[in-house]
């Protein structure tokens, strides 16, 4: 029961007590105004920290779990319905406003710059299993933002009795001062994330150096700034527990690389023989040692498989090419496995690749097992290396520039591609062909996916490039394809049973006939058979009446 006390003099601002009345203003060691600049200064930080937990799980649950849009928006609206529930919860604590906060930011700080660590973990060495814990990333994905979802809207109600302990003040103006240092702090996490813990620091490190100024930030400001509020005894605790806190993520800190390697191993073997991060994605070159085959991760999708030979751009490629191909673009393809099958044709006088990470065009032209692979593609000179983004290159490049045009692109379905196979992207591709040019997409594995695949057809169709569907058989995921909804650890690669198949289509201003290049030497996997039989069997999987894909309207 609250008891009765005397108002308040005219003019005077309310009283924000305790939930047994108004409490007195906190003993500070420093004036009211060095201590209420310092709340906000923790609040600033705090909301800082905070939000690089929530880009940190959003980014790297789009890297093993795939989809960005879905795990963007499975991390953001769980952990907003949290910190609801922890506002609430906090109400409880309000008494306890200095020790509550104290053990509040341990708890963050040990859980938010864990969280990556753990999540990978799990993904590395559960990833692959059925039953349950093929889905233990997801799991853990909505576990750790419901939990800092709890404890981020928790800290709010809690500052607020902080702030008004300093100082007395009138509610409004208390609410804007800590929502303007909170919103900022927000705004200085949210850039250091992408520009300098990201690419400097890495995902693990980075969460686990922000989790240490979080437990730093809040213990300072509680056993500085508000000690005297504490019994000695909750003082000590709160000390230990960030001691505690601080220790673990020190040591998680000095074990991260090893962590890392030995995670990189469950995920793609023991042979692990290139890994790089660019700015771009990560890269990963497994085999091509002791006769092992070589194969390709990006971003931990299997985009090349060695032992699958040429089939995948044999199909890719030469279709296109029967026909004029002195100028070709190839979009994608930073492997140069699609630009050696181009060069193999004669007549070809200039190829541009344009590949959105340089890095992975210099590793394709320095490594000795990728280079071998693609035959050397980048010592000819007639092979020029183009990035940055598709649209704005297209849309600078002058009208019928190219005879061909080959689209080595991930599954229309991951989400950074989705633009790549739009109406819109599509109508550029179309001006820059010449009038009897040829466009080869990748559209991903007709089987298993038809709707994905027979929507690029749409899409095309609606750019006014009607297309014809073939596929090439394939014993798994391997060259050119990705798994179906996000990276999976290499071992469930390789145990990959069922054949699925790649998906192409082969689209031209006028239908175009699907044919082989009669003057080019001849495919090693490609018949004009085997290529008639695929034109049949894609057309068995038909789905009509599909809308095309837009930029404000994707389909995949």
């Amino acid at each position: 029961m609250i008891e009765p006390h005397a108002p308040a003099p005219p003019g005077s601002p309310p009283s924000w007590g305790g939930p047994c009345g108004p409490e007195a203003p906190a003993r500070l060691p420093v004036r009211p105004a060095v201590g209420r600049f310092l709340v906000l200064a923790g609040v600033f930080v705090c909301a800082a920290c905070g939000l690089v937990y929530e880009l940190e799980l959003v980014a790297l649950a789009s890297y093993l779990i795939g989809d960005s849009v879905t795990q963007a928006s499975v991390v953001l609206s769980v952990m907003v319905f949290a910190m609801g529930l922890g506002s609430l919860a906090a109400k409880r604590l309000r008494g306890l406003a200095a020790a509550g906060f104290g053990a509040l930011e341990a708890a963050l700080a040990l859980v938010g710059g864990s969280s990556a660590m753990l999540l990978y973990a799990v993904f590395a060495w559960t990833g692959g299993w059925g039953g349950l814990w093929a889905d233990g990333p997801r799991i853990l994905l909505v576990a750790f933002s419901l939990a800092i979802g709890v404890l981020i809207g928790a800290e709010v109600p809690l500052l607020m009795e902080l702030i008004q302990r300093v100082r007395r003040q009138d509610p409004g103006g208390a609410v804007a001062d800590l929502f303007a240092a909170d919103y900022v702090g927000a705004l200085v996490g949210g850039l250091a994330f992408p520009f300098v813990l990201l690419p400097f620091l890495g995902q693990l490190t980075g969460a686990l150096l922000t989790g240490t100024v979080n437990a730093v930030v809040g213990a300072a400001l509680v056993l500085g700034l508000f000690r005297r509020d504490l019994t000695r005894r909750a003082r000590w605790l709160l000390l230990i527990a960030n001691a505690v806190v601080l220790a673990l993520l020190a040591t998680a800190t000095v074990l991260a690389d090893d962590f890392e390697r030995a995670a990189r191993q469950a995920v793609y073997g023991q042979d692990v023989r290139v890994a790089v991060r660019t700015d771009v994605q990560e890269i990963v070159l497994t085999g091509d040692a002791d006769g092992r085959p070589l194969d390709l991760f990006l971003d931990g999708r299997l985009r090349v498989r060695g032992s699958d030979g040429r089939g995948y751009h044999e199909a890719l490629v030469h279709p296109a090419m029967s026909g004029p191909h002195a100028r070709v673009l190839i979009l994608g393809g930073g492997d140069g496995l699609a630009a050696r099958e181009v060069l193999r044709h004669p007549g070809v006088r200039r190829v541009d690749v344009l590949e959105a990470d340089p890095g992975l065009a210099r590793l394709a032209r320095h490594d000795p097992g990728l280079s071998t692979l693609n035959e050397h593609a980048y010592g000819d000179a007639r092979v020029h290396v183009l990035t940055g983004d598709a649209f704005h290159r297209l849309r600078a490049t002058p009208t019928a520039t190219y005879d061909v045009v080959i689209s080595d692109l991930p599954d229309p379905g991951i989400t950074a591609s989705t633009k790549l196979y739009s109406q819109e992207f599509y109508g550029l591709l179309r001006r820059v062909l010449a009038p009897d040019g040829r466009l080869a997409v990748h559209a991903g594995p007709d089987g298993a996916h038809p709707r994905a695949f027979w929507t690029v057809d749409a899409t095309l169709r609606a750019a006014r490039l009607p297309a014809v569907a073939y596929r090439v058989g394939a014993r798994d995921a391997g060259s050119g394809s990705d798994a179906d909804s996000g990276p999976g650890p290499r071992r469930a690669a390789a145990e990959a049973p069922a054949p699925r198949g790649w998906g192409f289509l082969l689209a031209a201003r006028t239908a175009p006939a699907l044919r082989l290049d009669p003057a080019a030497p001849r495919p090693h996997s490609l018949t004009q058979d085997s290529l008639a039989r695929g034109a049949r069997d894609a057309a068995r999987t038909r789905m009509a009446g599909l809308p095309p894909s837009t930029l404000v309207h994707p389909r995949f």
